[in-house]
């Protein structure tokens, strides 16, 4: 039954998408963050939908008369030098015919990234990304908090097989980014009841959180915690109903979880966290062989452990977005992703402070400061997971690029002539 639901779903909207693409980045991000099809049992669970969708999009790209148009960022620009040093990067990796199948995964996001750049080009359909983006990452949020309440907090919280977050501690840092997403749909919503609700899966998703059992995701939720205090409008209560229900809930979290988060200071003792100081060390040696383009993508491999890391016996992943991407793409590619992701903090920055005052912008000043809190999360846990191509992050770049296109239209900064925002109230 789940396999025929999903299936009418996405063929049912594949000529809709043809007509109006946009709603092709829509049912591509249900199904990339959502993974619906890996909740069935039968045909639907290794089907090609998301490819589907990609197709459909590109066609109705092509041919209907739907807007498109580049943001007027420089996030665009960065974009572009990052994706086109991944390439150079392969062309020139140690084993150029393996990296190739990384490149072409990592491009088939970045070109649905490009696809949002174009086709999300007013408020109302940035809005709705925003909506699809927060709940199809929050549904397992919403669904691991039950589990989780329900079984005292002493059972792991995992996401949808086959995917990037399919690990306990990936599915905690993406949720760690959602939460600032679900904080401006309530901010931004008239509905008492919809707030209501985002407000409960507010705390089941920070619940999953707690029932990952994630050392990394303990930081990042710590940082993007504080952040989201540092942004919202009513300092003082928030902090007080925080300390509240964290006085109330530290009551209910098992020893165990405690046991877990406590290996964080002594980390020496702990094979784990050793492991992937083993595999850092490794990305250094190999970045200062190869300081330009790195090893190419997939270089964490038994094999060059055995000539660049410290213990060459211990074998690990990255476990790090930016020994990750140094590891693979040398120095220039560690510079243009601190760039890049340093540059989509500070545009956030500049909206807020450019909208404060203006109250039809008000729904702008609250999506650039949870894109920010996101950002920073994804910055704190991203330095102990190995999600450096990850297409979340790389979608609220886009989101910040629109973002920042819409509010330079409805000239709020002083170099632009004023004009109203396409699909923003004047």
């Amino acid at each position: 039954m789940r396999d025929l639901i999903v299936t009418l779903i996405v063929f049912g909207m594949l000529p809709a998408i043809l007509l109006r693409p946009h709603l092709g980045v829509y049912l591509w991000s249900w199904l990339g963050y959502m993974n619906p099809h890996r909740l069935t049992w039968g045909f639907a669970y290794s089907f090609p939908f998301a490819q589907l969708a990609a197709i459909a999009t590109l066609l109705g790209l092509v041919f209907s008369k739907e807007p498109k148009r580049l943001p007027k960022s420089p996030l665009v620009t960065l974009w572009f030098m990052f994706v086109a040093w991944l390439c150079i990067a392969t062309a020139l990796a140690i084993d150029p015919g393996h990296s190739l199948e990384e490149l072409i995964r990592s491009l088939k996001i970045q070109l649905m990234v490009l696809i949002t750049f174009l086709l999300i080009v007013d408020r109302q359909k940035l809005h709705v990304l925003v909506w699809v983006v927060a709940l199809s990452i929050g549904f397992f949020g919403i669904k691991g908090g039950v589990f989780a309440l329900a079984t005292g907090l002493n059972y792991r919280v995992w996401g949808p097989p086959g995917s990037f977050i399919e690990g306990n501690n990936e599915l905690a840092l993406a949720l760690i980014m959602v939460l600032p997403l679900f904080r401006y749909l309530q901010l931004n919503s008239d509905n008492k009841w919809v707030k209501r609700g985002l407000t409960v899966a507010m705390i089941l998703c920070a619940a999953s959180i707690v029932a990952s059992y994630s050392r990394g995701a303990f930081l990042a939720g710590a940082a993007m915690g504080f952040m989201l205090w540092l942004k919202s409008r009513r300092k003082l209560p928030i902090a007080i109903g925080a300390l509240a229900l964290i006085a109330v809930g530290i009551n209910f979290v098992p020893e165990k979880w405690f046991d877990r988060m406590a290996t964080i200071e002594n980390y020496q003792e702990d094979g784990s966290a050793m492991g992937r100081i083993n595999a850092w060390g490794f990305a250094i040696n190999l970045a200062l062989d190869r300081p330009l383009t790195g090893g190419g993508f997939d270089t964490f491999t038994p094999e060059l452990f055995w000539k660049y890391a410290p213990d060459p016996l211990d074998f690990h992943d990255s476990h790090s977005i930016y020994f990750e991407i140094l590891a693979e793409q040398g120095f220039v590619g560690l510079f243009l992703f601190l760039a890049l992701w340093g540059t989509t903090y500070f545009i956030c920055g500049g909206i807020v402070r450019r909208c404060k005052k203006r109250e039809e912008l008000f729904w702008a000043r609250d999506l650039a400061a949870m894109l920010q809190v996101s950002i920073v999360g994804y910055a704190v846990g991203g330095a102990f997971l190995g999600l450096a191509y990850f297409d979340l992050p790389y979608h609220m770049l886009a989101m910040t690029a629109v973002l920042h296109h819409l509010v330079k239209e409805a000239g709020v900064y002083e170099d632009e002539p004023l004009r109203t925002a396409r699909g923003v109230p004047s």
